[in-house]
């Protein structure tokens, strides 16, 4: 029967009715005086469908019955296994589209099969009757959109591949937009995310082995996401954008946010939204473009090459006149995206690299074990590493990167050559020899490409269910440290102060002393010299501070 319309033509929308326990018990009295469910339905006012749901549950039925009044409303509640496993469903497709994978219905109505699966064996209801016969139609996903505002997801009947023909035009209609602004290598800027596990090991090292069988949350899911991006010239490094799951881990207890290597941003799913997005744009990348443009006496204007994914919304490019936003076109960002054509990759490898150096080092010089480094590892060293892995990526592998966006900007003979990014293979090669330093290690390169690999792969069915649970054991955490933060307990007084420069000048006059070449400890001294002149600064600045007064000002003169 199609909707009623009223005088307007308007569709009006049906409004479902709550039926009574005493209607459902007449329905299954009928039944049994063997009336049809069409005449059920006719003699009731109800639809024949609906007559037969309630038929189907005549056993539950017969059971509520006698202890439920006539009058009360049997209430529809979502079953909570669904509920759940739709809440779960959510951050996988939110976290897909973050990562720009194309998503089919079949894709989805797939997963949220697996999902459900999954829950029901960690519970044991395998046979449960509410959810057996749940198949993930198109009319629960049509639902399931409309009860998790999702839309922005286009679902096609097929997952969309990447686009070669568009990878192939593109290159020139951007030739076109830099010669109208005029930009020169320098203002022409791109920026992409990257999930990365940052407390990860390779499967075969005993701590992974031994975290397959530990209960609860795993270190090794920890994920945080980056924002890297650089101009094309390849000489102005943006800060990295770093978003994590929570705003007060206790490693940054008492620590001045805005003070680290990059900037630091919180939500619940560590991902880059279009709220932190825009206000990277405007609080970072705006200054820091403005700054730079004036320090290499440049006119302030900048051309800023996106991809479309959802956490970049359109509306950035109405924030500054003098910036310029410009989108890929869609499913080309693995063909185009200059940070996906190396800088990520050989990033990834330099950090991995420099955290087995560092569990190494614990090794050799303290005795220490791995499982116990590990352990120690926490989300402060991680942000030092970041820093200091995007120092090492070269200007020349920020700058190669842009030959298949840019070609224009090449020689032909350069343009055609592969990008200048490291030989990522030599690093994997570093990083196998550090490992095998441990005692009881063996990885091999195919170990170390396994794990640099998988900071893209997708979340599985048990991925979600712990991150959600941790989601919600720390966000409790996180208040708790927020409240208990004091100022007072980090503090550089005089005393500290003075300690560390009598040890400074200890280490240097060793360096003077034994060091036959004079020059090198020469020119180290002056560089140490240099480097902590802003404490000096501040030592002179609190003792100007805590000068005593006069003695004599403590007693009362005699009258």
């Amino acid at each position: 029967m199609p909707p009623k319309q009223d005088s307007n033509n308007k569709v009006k929308k049906r409004v479902r009715k709550s039926i009574t326990m005493e209607v459902k018990s007449k329905i299954l009295k009928l039944k049994d005086r063997g009336y049809s469910t069409s005449s059920i339905g006719r003699e009731l006012n109800l639809s024949r469908t609906t007559v037969q749901t309630i038929l189907k549950d005549k056993e539950k039925l017969l059971t509520a019955l006698p202890s439920v009044s006539s009058n009360s409303t049997i209430i529809r509640k979502r079953n909570a296994l669904i509920y759940e496993m739709e809440k779960l469903l959510y951050n996988w497709i939110q976290d897909q589209t973050q990562r720009r994978v194309p998503l089919s219905l079949a894709i989805i109505q797939n997963k949220a099969l697996s999902i459900i699966n999954t829950l029901q064996n960690k519970r044991g209801e395998n046979n449960s009757d509410e959810t057996k016969c749940f198949s993930a139609s198109r009319g629960w996903f049509m639902r399931f959109k409309t009860r998790y505002s999702l839309h922005n997801i286009r679902v096609q009947g097929e997952a969309a591949s990447a686009d070669h023909v568009a990878a192939q035009s593109f290159p020139g209609i951007l030739k076109e937009i830099i010669e109208s602004g005029d930009y020169s290598p320098k203002q022409i800027f791109n920026v992409d995310e990257t999930g990365l596990f940052w407390k990860k090991m390779p499967s075969r090292t005993f701590i992974s082995q031994e975290e397959k069988s530990m209960p609860g949350f795993k270190a090794a899911k920890d994920r945080l996401t980056l924002l890297l991006g650089s101009n094309v010239e390849g000489d102005l490094k943006l800060k990295p954008l770093l978003v994590y799951r929570s705003e007060n881990p206790r490693a940054l207890k008492n620590y001045v946010k805005s003070t680290l290597p990059v900037i630091w941003k919180a939500n619940p799913k560590a991902w880059v939204t279009s709220i932190l997005f825009e206000e990277w744009f405007t609080k970072h990348f705006i200054p820091e473009v403005k700054q730079y443009c004036s320090n290499n006496n440049l006119a302030y204007k900048a051309l800023l090459i996106l991809d479309n994914a959802p956490g970049h919304p359109v509306r950035i490019a109405d924030i500054d006149p003098q910036i310029k936003v410009v989108f890929l076109p869609p499913n080309t960002t693995s063909l185009l995206q200059p940070m996906d054509q190396g800088v990520i990759a050989s990033f990834k490898a330099y950090y991995l690299r420099r955290t087995f150096s560092q569990a190494v080092k614990a090794n050799e010089n303290d005795g220490m074990e791995l499982r116990d480094f590990w352990k120690s590892y926490n989300i402060l060293q991680c942000v030092k590493n970041i820093a200091t892995s995007w120092d090492e990526v070269t200007p020349n592998n920020l700058k190669g990167v842009w030959k298949k966006l840019c070609p224009f900007f090449f020689e032909p003979s350069e343009s055609s050559t592969s990008t200048d990014q490291p030989n990522v293979d030599e690093i994997t090669t570093d990083i196998v020899h550090l490992a095998n330093r441990l005692p009881d290690i063996a990885v091999t390169t195919d170990d170390i490409d396994d794990l640099l690999s998988s900071h893209s792969q997708e979340l599985t069915d048990e991925d979600l269910i712990e991150l959600e649970a941790q989601v919600q054991k720390e966000a409790l955490e996180s208040q708790e440290i927020a409240s208990s933060i004091s100022d007072s307990e980090k503090e550089l007084t005089l005393k500290k102060l003075s300690v560390a420069f009598a040890n400074l000048k200890n280490a240097m006059k060793i360096f003077e002393e034994n060091d036959p070449n004079f020059e090198r400890s020469f020119n180290v001294n002056n560089k140490i010299c240099a480097a902590y002149h802003c404490y000096q600064d501040l030592y002179d600045s609190k003792k100007k501070e805590a000068k005593q007064s006069r003695i004599d000002s403590f007693f009362k003169p005699k009258v």
